[in-house]
């Protein structure tokens, strides 16, 4: 009941930040308009850094940015989800991870630097993304390494197809206690206004400002807000603010994006590690109770002094654990 609660509070409260948005955005439409033109400008004046070696996955539905360091085994690393996200979060584990494995990080569709194609976002298609992506670019059995919702699309491709994966790690992983409940009617309506041309748009900037995504980061991600300066802040905030990244944060904020994986965990039988940071707030590190329910078999290493991104806070401490995992595997 607790993890219902804090899942039913979160909406709540995001939903609020949302209408509030939506009611500024409304009140007139001339100066929304201005506001949001020059936000357009400003966002287009910064550039996303890029770090590895870029390549440039040709998807069916768009070009898809990824970064790939190292050589070895196979290992992707798919970031997790929310205003401004992308594989930065990854930087100084790949580096890591990179003196030993073959590590690939996406972009996801619809994020960093990746294309923003118009369409509904929605669960189903990041998990046809992964498959195309180990199919066509990884071409062997891969450790998949997800962080987030991310996670719940990684269960699903290791249930329904598991010959393209040797392993799992879920790194505070959604989709059983939270980012689990289909859309409802509230959401619906929330996810139509947000793709409206201004009142949406104005909705979302408010939403994702700097000092919203420096709260964000700072007070739910992050478990040393120093950690949070103001580059990684203006990374964020530019990605939040690209061109075409409404669609894809709309869908992810008004939880079209969220999938239970609930009923599938009885048919994963992948080795699976979990990771959690111990300051985490969102999952916290008592969801680890829920998962660990249904993949009994599952390990769980807690990563102390590192909140919802474990693997940016302490990128040394989660290559080791990954080193370890994997010299384990069977052959």
């Amino acid at each position: 009941m607790t993890a219902w609660t804090s899942e039913e509070d979160q909406r709540r409260r995001r939903r609020k930040r949302i209408l509030r948005g939506l009611l500024i955005g409304g009140a007139a439409i001339g100066v929304p308009a201005i506001y949001n033109a020059a936000v357009a400008r400003q966002a287009r004046r910064l550039a996303l850094p890029t770090w590895g070696r870029r390549h440039r996955y040709a998807w069916e539905l768009g070009d898809v940015i990824f970064e790939r360091q190292g050589e070895g085994e196979p290992l992707v690393l798919l970031h997790s989800f929310g205003p401004g996200h992308d594989s930065i979060e990854w930087r100084a584990a790949a580096r890591e991870l990179g003196e030993r494995f073959q590590v690939f990080s996406p972009d996801l569709p619809g994020w960093g630097s990746s294309d923003r194609p118009r369409l509904d976002y929605d669960g189903e298609l990041y998990i046809d993304f992964l498959i195309d992506f180990l199919i066509d670019l990884v071409r062997r059995r891969a450790v998949v390494v997800a962080a987030g919702l991310s996670a719940a699309y990684a269960v699903q491709v290791a249930v329904d197809r598991p010959e393209l994966l040797r392993a799992l790690v879920l790194v505070c992983p959604l989709g059983i206690d939270q980012a689990s409940e289909e859309p409802d009617l509230k959401d619906a309506i929330i996810h139509r206004l947000l793709r409206l041309p201004v009142v949406g748009t104005s909705a979302l900037n408010l939403y994702s400002s700097r000092r919203g995504i420096e709260h964000h980061l700072r007070e739910e991600v992050y478990a040393a807000p120093e950690r949070v300066d103001a580059e990684l802040v203006d990374h964020y905030w530019k990605g939040a603010h690209e061109e075409g990244s409404r669609a894809a944060l709309a869908a992810y904020l008004s939880g079209y994006l969220n999938h239970r994986v609930t009923k599938s965990l009885d048919r994963l039988h992948l080795p699976t590690l979990l990771v959690w940071g111990r300051e985490a707030v969102h999952p916290p590190v008592a969801s680890a109770d829920l998962w660990l329910r249904a993949l009994p078999e599952a390990e769980l290493e807690v990563i102390a002094e590192a909140g919802a991104l474990p693997h940016a806070e302490r990128p040394q401490k989660l290559a080791e654990l990954l080193g370890r995992f994997h010299d384990a595997l069977p052959g």
